[in-house]
């Protein structure tokens, strides 16, 4: 209750899946996943609010550098 929760830390396979981050067209909205290098599915991961959000989806997965934008 008053402790701030400790990030679970996640792992994803880099060599089959890369982080991106799924931007609607129409609404703006976007959604941080992962897209499959072979089958090109995107998996849902979370929804990305603000800076703060991706910054969270970054720690929790261990991502650094830019996460391209698919539309």
């Amino acid at each position: 209750m008053f402790f701030k929760k400790k990030l679970e830390k996640k792992t994803y396979d880099k060599l089959r899946k890369k982080p991106v981050i799924m931007v609607s067209i129409c609404t703006g909205e976007q959604v941080a996943g992962f897209k499959d290098l072979s089958t090109g599915a995107f998996e849902e991961v979370m929804l990305i609010k603000s800076l703060k959000d991706l910054a969270l989806f970054r720690e929790m997965y261990g991502i650094a550098g830019e996460i391209e934008k698919i539309y």
